[in-house]
């Protein structure tokens, strides 16, 4: 049976449609716990440049490593399900409470300043979002914030991850399951590869 996966077009939480809005998230929230969002406030020029810019990073500096990788634990010729790794190729940039962004050699200037920018309209997003469950819960404005915040600030960072091609799909994942860890998760999904999956119901 097809479920209809929550949906939510951020630009209607202040219109006429905003109470439709909220009962959308109040249902993805509580049967879902995940919900894909449209019309957020990120521009689409930034996000196609971020992950062009990814994808030249990968090429000119991850890939070569990658490859060693697999020929140096034999997984060109494994005949069995691998459950113990992940075929993905990443690095974590942290941006709260302190960046990381220089301290990545290999990152040309270019990267660094779009990532920096990214990452400032990245924070306004977990913060709208907060702000509507707030209201959701019928909460006092501020106080998830509050509570994520923590007694040294908040933590937030950018996990980018690439998954090349694998010569054995049907017995690596790219990802393993897993529970995301964290207080808001924000996925930037790659519109040519449709290979996200959650787990709802058991199914």
């Amino acid at each position: 049976m097809e479920v209809a996966f929550p949906i939510i077009d951020l630009s209607t939480i202040n219109g006429e449609e905003r109470g439709a809005t909220m009962d959308m998230i109040k249902d993805a929230c509580e049967n879902w716990g995940f919900f894909e969002l449209m019309n957020h406030g990120i521009s689409h020029e930034l996000m196609d440049t971020v992950e062009k810019l990814t994808n030249e990073h990968y090429k000119k500096c991850m890939k070569e490593r990658f490859k060693e990788m697999v020929t140096s634990k034999g997984l060109k010729v494994v005949q069995s399900e691998i459950t113990g790794m992940d075929w993905e190729s990443t690095f974590f940039l942290r941006h709260l409470p302190e960046s990381n962004l220089y301290e990545i050699l290999d990152l040309e200037d270019d990267y660094r300043k779009v990532m920096k920018q990214f990452a400032v309209e990245l924070e306004k997003l977990p913060e709208k979002l907060l702000k509507i469950l707030c209201e959701n819960l019928g909460l006092e404005q501020g106080y998830l914030k509050k509570v994520f915040y923590g007694s040294k600030g908040p933590t937030f960072g950018t996990k980018v991850s690439n998954y090349p091609l694998c010569l054995k799909p049907n017995l690596i994942k790219g990802l393993r399951a897993h529970t995301d860890a964290g207080g808001i998760i924000l996925l930037f999904q790659d519109d040519k590869v449709s290979g996200l999956q959650l787990l709802k119901d058991d199914q």
